[in-house]
């Protein structure tokens, strides 16, 4: 199935409650990208696993990372030329802060090169996995718009924000394309 939207998970997937796994039921233009290994990850085999999705969909694809996939849009984008329309990055971990989960191999440094398609940072101001002012090093380094969208934890399920009406928002802003407007 070709994807309009490629939605890719961090660490541990995205349980029932999460935005993604909401937008992912709700519009059908939208594709989880699997990986083989959610709890331990290896950035290259998520690397890897994303520039076969991104063949396949196409030219037209947007990514939609949440927390640690967007280090991997990151380190992808430094190591493949395919095009892409656009990112919307939300949550970014600072992998390389302390309070970064342990068990993941490869996610460190986080790349800081700019990205070459347009790309919004959402990030929340009381995010436990990434200040505020790393935030704004990951968007001013990748070219991305940041958007502070208040005090929403680290924007995953226990946030609890349903179809999340102001991610779809930037979303549909970032693409130029209503249908995704809540």
């Amino acid at each position: 199935m070709r994807a309009d939207v490629l939605l890719l998970p961090g660490l541990y997937n995205s349980g029932p409650r999460h935005w993604q796994s909401v937008w992912e039921a709700r519009f059908p233009a939208m594709k989880r990208v699997q990986q083989a290994e959610w709890d331990a990850p290896s950035c290259d085999d998520w690397v890897a696993r994303l520039d076969e999705e991104i063949a396949a969909a196409g030219p037209d694809v947007v990514l939609v990372a949440h927390s640690a996939a967007c280090t991997t849009v990151a380190k992808w984008a430094s190591a493949h030329a395919r095009p892409v329309r656009g990112a919307l990055l939300v949550a970014p971990s600072d992998t390389e802060a302390r309070s970064y989960p342990p068990g993941t191999q490869g996610f460190q440094p986080v790349p800081l090169g700019r990205l070459p398609f347009p790309s919004i940072v959402a990030a929340s101001t009381d995010d436990p996995y990434i200040a505020v002012e790393r935030a704004r090093v990951f968007a001013q380094a990748w070219g991305s718009q940041l958007v502070l969208v208040g005090a929403l934890g680290h924007i995953n399920s226990d946030s609890d924000l349903g179809v999340w009406p102001e991610g779809l928002g930037l979303l549909a802003r970032l693409v130029g394309d209503e249908r995704f407007a809540a």
